[in-house]
Order: structure tokens, then C-alpha cells, then sequence
């Protein structure tokens, strides 16, 4: 595969369409069956697979239909921290905690008359 970064938008949305199209085809689904099965129109299955992707909510209906929804997975998951960042955040927690008194007020032995 090209470098991702130096293809254009439109080249990597034709590319996508191109995928989703022999994806369809291997699991020997019909345009109509797909949109049926994806609550889209066929015309939006078609201009999908030629390349013109405008409706991400379309898109990603598409994927689940055809089961690839995990190709996006990544783009869902939390990022780790790594041990650095954990050590710090630990530490500035440690750093910013609130300091309370411990000790007591002590009375006099003579009380007022107030």
C-alpha cells in the first residue's frame, strides 16, 4: 500500500470505496441487499464505493453491516499512560494535597465570663 500521507483525500476515499466494494462482493452481497440491510439508499451505497464518502453516520452503518466495524477499534480505545506519565501524575496528586491541622485548641483552666 502507498504511503497513506501522500494520497489525497479523494484517493484514499476512492481506496476505501474500492475495499468496501470487494468486501461486499466476497461475502457475495448484493448494492441492494447492503443497503437494505444498512437502512441506506443503494444510490448511497454506490457513491460510497466509487469514492465519494460525505456521510461518516452512512459510512459507518456500511461497516457494520458488512462486519468491519473493528477497523476503526483503535479510534476507540483510551489512550495509555505510560509509567512516566503515571509516576507524575501520581506525584503531583501527592504534591497538591490539601494539608489539614492536626492539633487541638487547648482551653485555659480559667473561663471567661462571657
Amino acid at each position: 500500500m502507498d504511503d497513506i500521507y501522500s494520497l489525497s483525500d479523494i484517493q484514499i476515499q476512492e481506496k476505501i470505496g474500492q475495499k468496501l466494494k470487494a468486501v461486499r462482493l466476497k461475502q457475495n452481497i448484493t448494492q441492494d441487499s447492503l443497503a437494505e440491510s444498512s437502512s441506506i439508499s443503494r444510490s448511497s451505497v454506490q457513491k460510497i464505493e466509487s469514492g465519494e464518502i460525505r456521510s461518516f453516520d452512512v459510512f459507518l452503518r456500511i461497516l457494520r453491516t458488512l462486519g468491519m466495524l473493528d477497523e476503526l477499534a483503535h479510534l476507540c480505545e483510551e489512550e495509555q499512560m505510560s509509567p512516566n506519565e503515571y509516576f507524575e501524575m501520581v506525584n503531583s496528586v501527592k504534591r497538591n494535597r490539601r494539608k489539614r491541622a492536626v492539633g487541638t485548641i487547648k482551653k485555659d483552666k480559667e473561663e471567661s465570663e462571657w
